[in-house]
């Protein structure tokens, strides 16, 4: 006699078996997506104006422009009321930062460290390439924001004076939460940083369940495990019953990424991916082109974002699993770059995203395979030459 499971535990079997890592992931989360600037901007703001312990933020790009006095100014005023404030940005990322930009933060009290600096005096190829490319933001505990939005104008509204990029963030309240606290830590000693020690929970969060889901966090850095992330992506794929759909900024995929969109597709699931039609960075563009179509042959479906750039760097399959963070799936995120990507095992996610693409795939032009190979000599050869030095692109 077959014993039967109750639906409840078949559920969240089939949920977990979608992780690479089902025995990572941890329940109790709440999780809400934050559409572009407009969304991400309030929310963190607002977190950090109700801070009471700690502020800690780590960016890949920080500007002195209106959003960057924005928050230079809530991280200010919050160091001024005694509470602890640090922040972390990449020294290329942002190049050239003002000096009385920061100074001023620091005369408030606010904590700041530049991850390798440009033109440093241990300056190597390799500390050249390696950069912090997540953006974090921990307050006390309670919450973090994770996603792909630094902190500049280019994501705020054009009515704001911004460029309107069209990106996707996430705040997340529950056990990872922790986590991305013990991973700004260790960047910031690592770095550098004054240390400090970890902050115990406080005595209202011990009890608290914010929600259903659970939730994993995945961290790339330089002592190890450059394909954690990767594998995640691959091991979804591979799980995937109906469809597998993909938001990127800067997308040139590795072979074993490309056998395993079309061994998806060949499958017969439904493998979307947005990718940017005009890119802030046209070498990285060019490169990714060269991969279309042979993606296109094997079944993918491609569709380019030609308004205000695509920088969103999201991943929805079935009504399962979901991943938001700042990684991109070129070789640059797999080789080099310090990411970080949470992993959401649960129905309200996996639905916001996927009704948050249908609206992206909306205003895109699909790309057709007849169309796509019919393109000038001239961008088939940028495509073939940029493709050549993708590992640095």
């Amino acid at each position: 006699m077959e014993l039967k499971l109750p639906d409840s535990v078949a559920r969240a079997r089939e949920l977990t078996s979608y992780s690479a890592e089902p025995e990572g992931l941890r329940p109790g989360h709440r999780v809400r997506v934050l559409v572009d600037g407009v969304e991400t901007f309030p929310a963190m703001l607002g977190a950090i104006q109700r801070a009471r312990r700690y502020v800690h933020l780590e960016t890949y790009i920080l500007k002195a422009d209106k959003v960057g006095r924005l928050f230079a100014a809530a991280l200010s005023e919050r160091a001024r009321a005694g509470v602890q404030v640090r922040l972390m940005y990449d020294g290329f990322g942002a190049f050239p930062i003002s000096s009385v930009y920061l100074a001023d933060m620091r005369r408030a009290g606010v904590e700041t460290l530049e991850y390798r600096p440009v033109g440093g005096r241990r300056w190597t190829w390799t500390r050249w390439l390696r950069r912090d490319h997540r953006k974090i933001l921990v307050v006390d505990g309670k919450r973090a924001f994770v996603g792909g939005i630094n902190i500049a104008d280019d994501y705020a509204p054009r009515e704001l004076g911004g460029k309107n990029w069209r990106d996707t963030h996430c705040q997340v309240e529950g056990p990872i939460v922790a986590d991305l606290e013990f991973l700004f830590r260790a960047t910031w000693h690592h770095a550098g940083g004054a240390p400090y020690p970890p902050f115990p929970r406080a005595a209202d969060e011990s009890a608290t369940t914010p929600g259903s889901e659970l939730a994993l966090v995945i961290a790339l850095d330089d002592r190890g495990r450059r394909s954690a992330i990767r594998r995640h992506i691959i091991h979804a794929l591979a799980r995937a019953r109906e469809l597998v759909w993909i938001n990127n900024a800067y997308f040139v995929p590795d072979r074993a990424l490309r056998r395993a969109f079309r061994a998806a597709a060949a499958r017969g699931i439904d493998v979307r991916i947005i990718v940017p039609g005009a890119s802030d960075v046209r070498s990285v563009q060019w490169a990714g082109e060269y991969t279309y179509a042979g993606l296109l042959k094997g079944g993918v479906r491609l569709y380019q974002w030609f308004e205000a750039h695509m920088h969103a760097k999201t991943m929805v399959v079935d009504d399962a699993w979901s991943m938001i963070g700042s990684y991109n799936l070129d070789y640059i995120s797999l080789f080099w770059n310090m990411e970080v990507v949470v992993e959401i095992v649960g129905d309200p996610t996996s639905h916001r995203l996927r009704d948050l693409f249908l609206a992206d795939a909306a205003r895109c032009r699909e790309l057709s395979l007849d169309t796509w190979q019919r393109r000038s000599p001239f961008r088939r050869f940028l495509s073939w030459l940029f493709y050549r030095f993708r590992r640095l692109l």
